[in-house]
């Protein structure tokens, strides 16, 4: 009897490196290299005069000691309230909207279409929405001739001059453009909870507001953490509508000059020292808010969604009981 040879195995292990090769390059080059480059120029002294270059010059943590020293914490200020001004409307009319189109009982017809309809701002340019709010607020823009001609206001606003009222449309421009996307995804995780725990909960004699914070709440929450986190990373990087909406002057007085606009005024006068050093403080920042909301919204309590699924389905146990008494 003829003897058979032993079958070679076929490693296909090393296609798997080669797959994600072009991935690894594309970020390095593109990514990483830039990334150490830039923490490189933060401690350098590297300006251009004229057209002549200044440095680079080893300066140590000067350019870090120069920009807390400068106007960084009134910027910071600045980005964190226009971002905290849009943020809250938008997800309290996000998980309005969710809960609303998610509940079987109210029927709304035509959801799709309404769907489409709120995430429609998402798709609009910001450059595009800040030169229309700023055509519709000007002194002499439309809401400014209904105000007066309605008999509201005796003489135009002027919204661009009062940091109030800078702010908040910047604000309302975000929370215009964002608003429906959270909605979207807000929708996505209630539907994705089980309706046996609705039903279980309301034969237990659940109210709806009870449902949405002792179930519906707890159960969309790590969806909820992904959406303050990128928001919050979002809120940070703030700039297309404020540079557009203020001539990028951040009027009046700078009460509406964001992190990146003061970054990109480095930028344009190629300091590429205090650009770098800037650079690496906003990374530190997104890292330490971003590490403290995941960490307040993970943390194990007794309103945690593994708690919440618990009840739930102690609930669905009870109410098949019941059921099965019946």
């Amino acid at each position: 009897m003829k003897e058979q040879k032993p079958v070679k195995s076929v490693s296909y292990a090393k296609w798997g490196y080669i797959f994600i090769l072009p991935f690894f390059l594309t970020y390095a080059v593109f990514s990483l290299i830039p990334l150490v480059d830039t923490i490189r120029n933060s401690f350098y002294e590297y300006y251009y005069s004229g057209l002549k270059a200044i440095g680079p010059n080893w300066v140590g943590m000067q350019n870090y000691i120069t920009l807390l020293s400068a106007d960084l914490p009134k910027y910071a200020w600045n980005t964190f309230v226009m971002w905290i001004l849009g943020f809250v409307p938008q997800i309290a009319i996000a998980l309005l909207l969710a809960a609303w189109f998610t509940d079987a009982r109210l029927k709304i017809h035509c959801q799709q279409f309404f769907k489409v309809v709120i995430y429609l701002p998402n798709l609009i340019m910001a450059s595009a929405f800040s030169m229309l709010f700023f055509a519709l607020f000007s002194n002499a823009g439309p809401v400014n001739n209904i105000l007066i001609k309605m008999g509201v206001v005796s003489e135009a606003i002027r919204f661009m001059e009062s940091t109030i009222g800078a702010r908040g449309l910047i604000a309302l421009m975000n929370f215009l453009m964002w608003f429906g996307n959270s909605t979207i995804m807000l929708m996505s995780a209630i539907m994705g909870i089980s309706p046996a725990v609705f039903e279980a909960a309301e034969l237990d004699g659940c109210t709806p507001g009870q449902k949405f914070f002792k179930i519906t709440l707890p159960q969309i929450k790590p969806l909820l953490t992904y959406t303050l986190i990128t928001s919050l990373i979002g809120g940070l990087q703030m700039f297309d509508v404020p540079q557009i909406l203020t001539g990028g002057n951040g009027a009046p007085d700078r009460t509406t000059m964001t992190l990146i606009m003061f970054l990109n005024n480095h930028l344009k006068s190629k300091n590429y020292g205090m650009a770098g050093a800037l650079s690496v403080y906003l990374f530190i920042i997104s890292g330490i808010l971003c590490m403290i909301v995941f960490k307040m919204n993970t943390e194990d309590d007794p309103t945690g969604a593994k708690e919440a699924a618990k009840r739930a389905k102690k609930l669905a146990r009870q109410a098949a009981k019941k059921g099965g008494a019946a």
